[in-house]
């Protein structure tokens, strides 16, 4: 055989097993399970992604090594959860707080054996990552975390460079962190974590004392808590009791969305002129897996006048809402600790497709 010969056949060998070659495997589930699935009943492989908008505000992630599941917040909100494995014994997923340093949608390993590891974001440059990989629902991995091949898709399409990534485990970070709940309990910007207390007794709502002055707002309303919380830039700015005249009218995770016409008063504006001569949003439902098929309607002014807030309250949102500006109302507790009921996700923002008929919080003529 000649040189030549020789040369192309190896040629031909090495493309033939190159890791490309290799068909790569998928992972969990294809489709994300409905938003009000209890995430405690989440099989291996499951996992909820309720939408996302990466200019809706800074993203992290919690990946709480007890539970083998990992939590996903935009601008505060609890947009999607999963499934995980992490670090077997002897090479234990390491606990604390990372940045993603690098992202490579096709990567294989340089440590075991080439083995595909599709989405990867990179949390140390000694092996540590994000990627889809093998999920049996137990810890199974080098130290990696193990996503869903579709969920680490979203997640790889939906983060960036530098995002938070905060890793933690019973008995060496709070509660709060390693059973998380709809309102993200670490600092998107820091990865430290976040009280999120409660208001004082006989306080109707509080406001910070010098809030971002820029950045999305997002809001949550708990019909459970009586309860709404208003973020901005990642950041909690606000919160308030609120009143709900028919708490059973809607129930479930739903998510709104302030529609593109709407044109909030300036601050001073809202400060000095009565409640009722300020111009008020429309809210338009976004559609969240599990309720497709309701999509499209603007929500109803009797639906909207359910949600009582305090005056006060109200001058201070009213000025931060524009177009985009997204409210998520849920059944679930805001703090996994103050409630023995199954935490539920809440959707962020995608008005891909529309809810209709759901209590919602704007301000109102009936003054949350």
């Amino acid at each position: 055989m000649s040189r030549t010969a020789i040369t192309l056949l190896l040629l031909i060998v090495t493309l033939l097993v190159s890791p490309a070659s290799f068909a790569v495997p998928y992972w969990g589930e294809k489709q994300s399970s409905p938003v009000d699935t209890p995430i405690d009943q989440l099989p291996p492989g499951a996992w909820i992604w309720g939408g996302d908008n990466r200019h809706a505000g800074p993203m992290a992630v919690v990946v709480s090594l007890t539970e083998q599941r990992a939590y996903v917040y935009r601008n505060g909100i609890l947009i999607g959860v999963t499934s995980i494995s992490t670090g077997r014994e002897g090479y234990e997923t390491p606990t604390g707080v990372f940045t993603v340093l690098q992202k490579d949608k096709d990567h294989y390993s340089n440590l075991y054996g080439n083995a595909p590891m599709p989405y990867q974001q990179r949390l140390t440059w000694d092996g540590v990552a994000l990627h889809a990989g093998g999920l049996p629902g137990y810890p199974e991995s080098h130290g990696c975390v193990h996503l869903p091949t579709e969920f680490a898709r979203l997640l790889f399409d939906a983060s960036n460079l530098g995002m938070t990534v905060v890793v933690a485990e019973a008995g060496q970070a709070p509660i709060s962190v390693v059973h998380p709940g709809p309102l993200s309990p670490i600092d998107a910007h820091t990865g430290s974590g976040v009280e999120i207390p409660l208001l004082d007794s006989g306080s109707s709502w509080r406001w910070a004392m010098d809030p971002p002055s820029e950045g999305p707002v997002s809001m949550v309303l708990s019909r459970s808590d009586r309860l709404i919380v208003v973020y901005r830039n990642g950041v909690e700015i606000g919160r308030s009791r609120v009143e709900i005249g028919s708490p059973d009218r809607v129930t479930g995770t739903r998510a709104y969305i302030v529609e593109g016409h709407f044109h909030p008063p300036p601050a001073r504006e809202s400060d000095e002129m009565p409640l009722r001569t300020l111009p008020m949003p429309t809210w338009i439902a976004i559609g969240v897996p599990g309720y497709e098929s309701t999509a499209g309607h603007p929500v109803s002014t009797s639906l909207v006048n359910q949600v009582v807030v305090p005056d006060g309250f109200k001058r201070k949102v009213l000025p931060l809402l524009e177009p985009g500006t997204v409210l998520v109302a849920t059944d679930a507790h805001l703090t996994a600790e103050n409630s023995g009921e199954p935490i539920r996700v809440i959707d962020s923002v995608g008005p891909r497709s529309w809810l209709d008929d759901a209590v919602t919080l704007p301000p109102s003529a009936a003054d949350r």
